[in-house]
């Protein structure tokens, strides 16, 4: 139990000073419009880079989670709701699924 107490302070403390940092350092508005950028699209590619690998394994058939994957993107790009993508996602996977086992 005392490593745990251990690991748990480090863990914290990392986590904590990787969020903390950049607030103490930078104490100005960012100007630089490539910063800015920058920052602006960490989120979406953090997001993307935790969410694409696990749409691909999320069946047991790689073909169908593509499938999945592929109308969901469809549809999101085609401004679609985020219910209405996910439901069409899930949907195509099961019929791909479903064609996949007829063969």
């Amino acid at each position: 139990m005392n490593d745990f107490l251990i690991y748990l302070l480090i863990l914290s403390g990392s986590t904590y000073l990787i969020r903390a940092i950049p607030f103490v350092a930078v104490k100005k508005n960012i100007t630089n419009k490539y910063v800015k950028s920058f920052l602006y699209y960490i989120p979406f590619s953090v997001l993307t880079s935790m969410t694409i690998p696990d749409a691909i394994y999320a069946t047991g058939n790689i073909i169908s989670s593509v499938v999945g994957l592929i109308v969901g993107i469809f549809f999101a790009y085609r401004g679609k709701g985020l219910t209405f993508v996910a439901i069409a996602s899930c949907l195509s996977a099961l019929a791909a699924e479903c064609i996949i086992l007829l063969f």
